[in-house]
């Protein structure tokens, strides 16, 4: 008789990018794992900390120049309008698969148990304060304090 594998019990994921691309797989990774009864921590530092800035999170698009799955040329990418289209188009197509825009995506992760948290360097270094994040976020950590949150866990960076 083989033992039985224990499954992930308890997840991590730094968020650090800023871009459409950057930021869905996080919430996407985390709440999937909040509907299969993973603990789930989410930490965002640097651009991805635009996911969860009120001012911001409404304003994040598909990055155009330098990505290199877009398939077109930098130069391409550079056209004015450009990030604004490939935006438009990626969120027909996910509007589409009922996948929720970022705000709602936070309230859901946060309301199965999720918790958000920013990271304290970055926060200092774009003189941010809680006031600017969305209610969901519970609080700015460093990154000491997330490692010692995170013993245990799987991590994820995205």
């Amino acid at each position: 008789m083989s033992a039985k594998k224990e499954g992930i019990k308890k997840l991590s994921i730094i968020c650090s990018k800023g871009s459409l691309e950057g930021i869905y797989p996080a919430l996407i990774m985390a709440n999937g794992a909040r509907m299969e009864g993973i603990e789930v921590n989410l930490f965002f530092t640097f651009f991805g900390m635009d996911a969860i800035t009120k001012k911001k999170w409404s304003k994040v698009k598909v990055a155009t120049v330098g990505n290199p799955a877009m398939g077109i040329p930098t130069f391409i990418g550079a056209i004015p309008g450009m990030s604004a289209m490939a935006t438009k188009m990626m969120m027909k197509k996910m509007d589409s698969l009922d996948i929720p825009p970022i705000p709602e995506f936070i309230e859901m992760i946060h309301d199965a148990g999720g918790r958000l948290f920013a990271c304290k360097a970055s926060v200092d270094m774009f003189g941010l304060a809680m006031e600017d994040f969305c209610p969901q976020v519970e609080k700015v950590l460093t990154v000491g304090e997330f490692y010692e949150m995170s013993a245990g866990a799987e991590i994820i960076f995205t």
